[in-house]
């Protein structure tokens, strides 16, 4: 049985760790490499580094703090934010991540996650959806959820499994920042629905929230920020709590 891994994710503006609430309202959050390098050595699975205003600003990942991250740490790390090309992605992986992560990009051009995953191999292409509900149903937004597109967020889901994505790091904008648990219907329809890895993001505020998410969401891995930075949750406790619910986790 593969483990179930859970992943901080550091959200960065300007070079600094930022968290809002349901993508609005960023405040500071600390360092990014002194985050990350606390993060490994207290046995966190992965690591996201997501440049979330990389898109709106049009510009490029910072590729300098990847490489400064990537030094300190010991565990796979994915990169995301303002990614277009199979250039740009050979070059993050030059620079010590070990996954992309892609939203707007693919929407635009959905044929990359085709391209990237036939060159460096699907497990290095994660497709990033950020999912809110309009109704009966969920639409993805792009641009840091200020856009939305119009897709429905099931049928992207399955569409990028098809396309070659390796995960699928699933964010409901909704439950984002708010603490108040993760999006367990949305979860649930979507991991029933596609045969590809899913990391549950938005929401988590307990350690009963991210045991939830994947007893109930039946999501693989869970994806947190403003707990672990603030260490409202230690990553070991929470790890030795999926344990004790008969949760299988990598323990240090």
């Amino acid at each position: 049985m593969l483990s179930n891994r859970i992943i901080p994710c550091l959200d960065i503006k300007n070079g600094r760790t930022v968290k809002g609430i349901n993508f609005e309202g960023l405040r500071d959050a600390g360092d990014p490499v002194e985050l990350a390098k606390r993060y490994s050595i207290e046995g966190a699975d992965e690591l996201v580094f997501l440049d979330i205003t990389a898109t709106n600003e049009r510009r490029k990942t910072l590729i300098d703090l990847v490489e400064k991250i990537s030094k300190v740490i010991n565990i796979p790390f994915t990169v995301g934010g303002g990614i277009g090309s199979v250039d740009e992605i050979s070059n993050l992986l030059k620079a010590g991540a070990d996954k992309v992560s892609l939203n707007s990009s693919i929407i635009k051009n959905p044929d990359l996650i085709t391209q990237a995953s036939d060159r460096f191999g699907s497990q290095c292409i994660v497709a990033a959806i950020d999912a809110k509900r309009t109704g009966e149903n969920w639409s993805v937004f792009t641009k840091a959820g200020t856009e939305n597109t119009g897709l429905d967020a099931l049928k992207w889901a399955i569409e990028v499994g098809k396309r070659g994505a390796g995960e699928i790091l699933l964010t409901s904008m909704d439950k984002d920042g708010t603490k108040s648990g993760f999006d367990i219907e949305l979860l649930k329809i979507i991991s029933e629905n596609v045969p590809v890895p899913l990391i549950a993001s938005g929401g988590a505020g307990t350690i009963e929230h991210c045991i939830d998410a994947i007893k109930f969401g039946k999501a693989n891995a869970v994806l947190a920020a403003s707990i672990f930075h603030f260490k409202e949750i230690e990553i070991p406790a929470l790890k030795n709590a999926m344990k004790n619910n008969g949760i299988s986790v990598r323990l240090t």
